[in-house]
């Protein structure tokens, strides 16, 4: 019987695998379903590395592999705190003294 060999993949220096093309979107590196079926070992250790890839259908994106290890952080709203600091301060009753207003002045 025969012995099989394994194959392996270089980490160090790592290249793009050869069946990548750029995006039609302009959104990065794409591969149509049966490149990435036929070369899976490689595309997702080159997405493990840290980049992005798109699965295409019929020249449409069906999918977007992304590194497990690597999320990206969100950014955190800040923007009310100041746009509401630069508000004027209403003059004026508050919502407890106009209900007390109308509830006074009933017969």
């Amino acid at each position: 019987m025969k012995e099989k060999k394994s194959i392996t993949y270089k980490t160090s220096g790592l290249s793009e695998p050869s069946v990548l093309r750029d995006s039609p979107s302009g959104t990065g590196r794409s591969v149509t379903i049966r490149d990435a079926k036929a070369h899976l070992s490689a595309l997702l250790e080159w997405v493990a590395a840290g980049n992005e890839l798109i699965i295409t259908s019929d020249g449409k994106p069906k999918a977007k592999l992304v590194s497990a290890n690597s999320p990206k952080s969100r950014k955190v709203f800040q923007g009310m705190g100041d746009y509401l600091m630069k508000q004027p301060i209403h003059s004026g009753l508050t919502a407890d003294e106009i209900i007390r207003a109308e509830r006074d002045s009933r017969p």
